[in-house]
Formats: C-alpha cells, sequence, structure tokens
C-alpha cells in the first residue's frame, strides 16, 4: 500500500483558489462538527431511506456491521430532505478521515482546476459529489448509516486527473520509502481497491461504513465528466 504526497505541477498555468477554498470550508464544518456533536453531523448527513421514504427520520437507530453491534441517533435534518446531498459532502467523521480527504484533493485537485477555471472547477467538484452520492443511494435505498464526507466528490477529480494527466508522476511513501510512479498506476491502484471494497462487501452480505458505491460513482462521474467539462 501507497500514500501519495505530491505530483509534478510544473504544467499548471494559475494559482489554485478553489481547491484551497473547499480544504478550508470543509476545516470550518469539521470545527463546527466537533462543537455541536452527533446533532450536526448526523443530522446534515445524507441518509438514503430518508430520501427512499420521504421522511426525516428522528430516532435511535440499532444495526450490526461486520458482525459487530453498533447504535447512534437521528437527528433532525434540513428540509428539503436532498439538502443533505450538499451537507454531507462537507462533513467527515474524524481527523483521519478529513485529512486523508484533503490531502488527495490538495494533490490532485489544483491541475483539475487549471485546466478547468474556477468556476467550472466548483460546478464539476459539486457535480462529481451529486453523482457520488446518487450511486451511492441506489447501492441501498433503505440504508439507515449516515453516509458523509468529500471523497465521493475528490473521487471525481482523481477520475478527470487519471484521463487527463496518466503518465504524470506522482510521488508516493511506499513503506519508508519515496518512489515516483505513473498516475494511472496510482489512480488504478485505488480503483480497484474501491471494486474490491464494494463487490468484497456485497459477497460477503455484510454492511460497511465506507461508502465504496460513493467512491466507484464519483470516479466514474469525474472520468467521463471532464470530457464535456474541460477547456479545448
Amino acid at each position: 500500500m501507497f500514500i501519495p504526497i505530491g505530483d509534478n505541477n510544473s504544467n499548471r498555468r494559475t494559482t489554485p483558489v478553489i481547491v484551497p477554498l473547499i480544504i478550508a470550508i470543509n476545516i470550518f464544518v469539521w470545527i463546527l462538527q466537533l462543537k455541536r456533536g452527533d446533532a450536526l453531523t448526523n443530522g446534515f448527513s445524507f441518509v438514503p431511506a430518508e430520501i427512499t421514504r420521504g421522511k426525516d427520520l428522528v430516532g435511535t437507530i440499532r444495526m450490526v456491521v461486520g458482525k459487530e453491534p453498533i447504535s447512534y441517533s437521528l437527528y433532525p435534518s434540513p428540509h428539503p430532505l436532498l439538502l443533505t446531498i450538499f451537507s454531507a459532502m462537507f462533513m467527515h467523521g474524524s481527523w483521519p478521515h478529513l485529512l486523508g480527504n484533503m490531502v488527495y484533493l490538495w494533490i490532485f485537485g489544483d491541475q483539475i482546476e487549471d485546466r478547468l477555471g474556477k468556476i467550472r472547477f466548483l460546478l464539476f467538484y459539486l457535480g462529481c459529489g451529486v453523482a457520488a452520492t446518487a450511486a451511492h443511494y441506489l447501492a441501498d435505498t433503505k440504508s439507515l448509516i449516515p453516509c458523509l464526507g468529500a471523497s465521493g466528490a475528490i473521487a471525481g477529480i482523481l477520475g478527470a486527473y487519471l484521463i487527463l494527466y496518466p503518465g504524470n508522476r506522482v510521488t508516493v511513501l511506499v513503506l519508508r520509502f519515496f518512489i515516483q510512479l505513473p498516475a494511472y498506476v496510482v489512480l488504478g491502484v485505488w480503483f480497484l481497491m474501491q471494486l474490491v471494497g464494494q463487490f468484497g462487501a456485497n459477497s460477503a452480505a455484510e454492511t460497511s461504513l465506507v461508502a465504496y458505491a460513493a467512491h466507484l460513482g464519483g470516479f466514474l462521474a469525474g472520468a467521463f465528466g471532464i470530457v464535456l467539462f474541460r477547456r479545448s
């Protein structure tokens, strides 16, 4: 397993603005989550069952995840409920969750912003997040597990990066060593891991707390969508 820590930015022509803005918003929302707790986190997360039933679900939920019993509470959500598609896109479940997503966005997002321009990049990012949420919803329309995080939208950025810069060199950390690999290897391995996670959970008939379907949906949306969004 390797961890991306940087890429070759020599072809970038502009200074990113939207990428650091999105990172700042995610950090700000995370601070709000720490202050307000589950009422904010579970209230503004995306819950597929709420969309399916067409009503806000409030109360204690008990289920088994990976053979382990868990319980959590759902809180009042914003109305209309579809707003949670966007609010969930800027929330996270832990410090590692937040930091991991922001590192990927910082490494791979700047060159996509450079190629698309600031407004197009923002629309592209949000569109990938919506597509990722749709994929997550279709994977289990009755799920009561709150879905949150920027990873679906960021997966779209990864898909776009693979199409635009497949041979770009990415610096990764492998054990204690720093090596450079082409983007198609780094992102190809990432995509493969999501496939294994999604279909592995399905074959085991287990509920997963990782939204693999959202990652896959966002990645594919980014890969195909970049053809429509990029400049000539």
